[in-house]
């Protein structure tokens, strides 16, 4: 760890992160130089097709990559804890495995894109909450068995049988200063995603938690969050404001994310995107959306655009929208 003087209310900072998977086949260049801010509190929201690498991104803010069997990590992530000494920033690239610990459920905490898979069926529920309480927050039994049933009624469970919300409770159990929700509303119906966001954004509003949501449905990010990063092939390619991502959308591939979005007030018919994301066994030379891309000329295809400020967004286009 390192000491810096906070001089404002940078939660995050990543830089360059790169992830690296050796498989059979060769080396699959799963996050490719990600870059970006958060600030405390803040609510972003992560969008773009599967195996885009918004979830590897994601687990890399914790150091969860590493775990990864032939997994390679680059780049920093700059951590600010809220615990602990004022001012401390934590690279949890670099991190050793105690700074690790401390931080991993204690200042960031992890709704898994799985609650069946993420929730241990050797332990009840209440032991799973139970154990992050004692382990971080130094409580005895009954004190977290006591704050256990708190949070369970604070997610809104009176019996312990909702998997989503039992996630959110232990992930939530040591009022962490991030959480990283990672489709959380995957396979529900309509009327309990509404419940499980409204769920996040009220503990938001309450404990000053920020919020990574990692999600496919854009319409889940229209009513939740304040930024969106649009990732394509394990880069960000579009940053921006809620507003500007669906009134103004600089790249195309947001673009066409968009226009492929059903819409109540809209009778044209969708438009899917065409082809398929490339395999990043092998790195494309130039713009990765570039096959795909209406707009794209021989320059995208040599050429791969870094991602420049373009007024109140960010995108990493050779022909961008304006």
């Amino acid at each position: 760890m390192s000491t810096q003087p906070e001089t404002n209310r940078r939660l995050l900072q990543v830089r360059d992160l790169q992830v690296d998977i050796a498989v059979d086949a060769g080396v699959i260049h799963a996050v490719r130089g990600v870059s970006f801010e958060m600030e405390r509190g803040e609510t972003v929201g992560i969008v773009g097709e599967s195996a885009c690498g918004k979830s590897l991104t994601a687990l890399s803010l914790m150091g969860l990559t590493r775990d990864i069997p032939g997994a390679k990590v680059g780049g920093s992530v700059q951590f600010a804890p809220q615990k602990g000494q004022p001012g401390t920033v934590l690279d949890v690239v670099k991190a050793g495995a105690a700074d690790l610990r401390r931080i991993r459920g204690n200042e960031i905490g992890i709704v898994f894109q799985d609650p069946i898979s993420s929730l241990n069926p050797v332990f009840t529920i209440g032991f799973q909450i139970m154990e992050p309480l004692m382990l971080h927050r130094r409580m005895s039994r009954d004190e977290a068995s006591e704050e256990a049933k708190l949070l369970l009624r604070m997610v809104g469970i009176a019996e312990s049988d909702q998997r989503a919300r039992v996630m959110i409770a232990i992930a939530l159990s040591c009022q962490p200063s991030l959480l990283i929700a990672d489709e959380p509303t995957t396979a529900l119906d309509v009327t309990v995603q509404a419940q499980i966001l409204s769920l996040l954004l009220d503990l938001r509003d309450e404990l000053g938690t920020a919020i990574i949501l990692i999600t496919h449905d854009l319409a889940i990010i229209a009513g939740t969050c304040e930024r969106v990063l649009v990732m394509y092939a394990g880069r960000i390619v579009e940053a921006t404001s809620v507003g500007a991502f669906f009134s103004a959308p600089r790249h195309p591939y947001s673009r066409a994310l968009i226009e492929s979005l059903p819409r109540a007030d809209r009778k044209k018919d969708l438009v899917p995107i065409a082809g398929q994301p490339p395999d990043l066994l092998t790195a494309p030379a130039g713009c990765a959306f570039a096959e795909r891309c209406p707009r794209a000329d021989e320059t995208c295809l040599r050429v791969d655009p870094m991602l420049e400020q373009m007024g109140d967004s960010m995108a990493a286009c050779h022909h961008p929208w304006v």
